[in-house]
């Protein structure tokens, strides 16, 4: 039989890459988007088809994490053989400005999903989105045995989340798995999240449209890896006999100084502080100076490790971006982003993309 599979954060960067690979893998994915005025669906947008057309393997559902009949009826009308719940308020600046909001998402949220899971009484899988944002200060390289010292809003939401992952697995014997997850990124990270902000700001200022990116901690020491082989590892845990939680990283840490440094070098334009701006509303109140996961467990156990380099996934990035943004210029303007390219980005390969 097909298996079936549940999402939260479908729209998400996570939620989008996970999508594809279980729609590769012959599931019926079922995702969870909230109700917005606006389109929030552009990262799936190309997996989407009407629901009337035979074959159709990917469903969409309105829900919110903060409703927990809605959360419960779609569990027992869906009825899952694995739910992935990727769901949360996951910008960690923001969480210092909507507390709240952060834990009745990512906490309480997560608890709603479970109680949903329990009382179906069905034996469904259950993988929660965990974050290196819970080791906090605890001193690298952080390891499954390190201690959690969060130090933000979503990052003690997190914690929250976590152990009432591991609790039900213990209390109830239901197969519940954390991924705790290194900063992972790509193409779609969102545009107000460090990386993505950097590289969409290379291409923008490529194309002469800005010329200042406005920046909070260069200091701040990132594990960082690349989202499509993120997801491929919350898959392989749900796949085990046993649930488990694991660290997902490379094991390897880089400064937000240094991805400065190799994507501006990348793009031609030399020298970042030019460009590059300190805003003091982008620091937290409480930082995390340095994040290096040890993935040993998930290699040993999973069978997984990374394959893209920190500096494959700036260039990735880059790419992306400045395609991005030569597209944008010529829906403007027919030929117009033609003739930047020309001018402007003549040194790289995308002149003749």
């Amino acid at each position: 039989m097909v298996k079936k599979a549940f999402i939260t954060g479908i729209t998400g960067q996570d939620g989008s890459y996970l999508a594809e690979l279980l729609l590769s893998k012959d599931y019926e994915v079922h995702g969870v988007i909230r109700r917005a005025s606006t389109f929030n669906t552009s990262r799936i947008d190309h997996l989407y088809q009407d629901p009337h057309v035979n074959g159709v393997k990917l469903f969409l559902h309105y829900g919110d994490l903060t409703d927990g009949s809605n959360i419960e009826r779609l569990i027992n009308k869906i009825k899952p053989d694995e739910v992935y719940h990727l769901g949360a308020q996951s910008h960690v600046r923001v969480s210092f400005d909507m507390p709240e909001y952060t834990a009745n998402t990512v906490a309480m949220g997560t608890l709603r999903l479970l109680e949903a899971i329990r009382n179906s009484g069905l034996p469904i899988k259950f993988y929660n989105a965990g974050s290196s944002e819970m080791f906090g200060s605890t001193p690298p390289p952080q390891s499954d045995s390190s201690p959690f010292h969060p130090r933000s809003p979503y990052a003690v939401a997190k914690v929250f989340s976590y152990d009432i992952t591991r609790l039900y697995r213990e209390a109830y014997g239901m197969f519940a798995c954390n991924g705790v997850l290194f900063n992972h990124e790509s193409p779609r990270r969102g545009e107000t999240f460090v990386t993505r902000k950097i590289t969409r700001g290379i291409a923008r200022i490529k194309a002469g449209l800005d010329k200042k990116i406005y920046l909070g901690n260069l200091d701040a020491r990132r594990d960082w890896g690349f989202a499509p082989e993120y997801v491929e590892a919350m898959w392989l845990m749900l796949q085990q006999e046993k649930p488990d939680d694991y660290i997902i990283a490379t094991g390897q840490s880089h400064s937000v100084k240094e991805f400065l440094q190799e994507t501006f070098a990348y793009a031609g334009l030399g020298d970042y502080t030019q460009y590059v701006e300190i805003d003091p509303r982008y620091f937290r109140p409480a930082e995390v100076e340095s994040l290096i996961g040890d993935n040993a467990k998930a290699k040993e156990k999973l069978g997984w490790e990374p394959r893209v380099g920190f500096s494959d996934l700036c260039k990735i990035m880059v790419d992306s971006d400045m395609r991005q943004v030569i597209k944008q210029l010529n829906l403007q303007a027919p030929g117009k982003g033609d003739t930047i390219i020309k001018e402007r980005f003549s040194n790289k390969w995308w002149v003749n993309d």
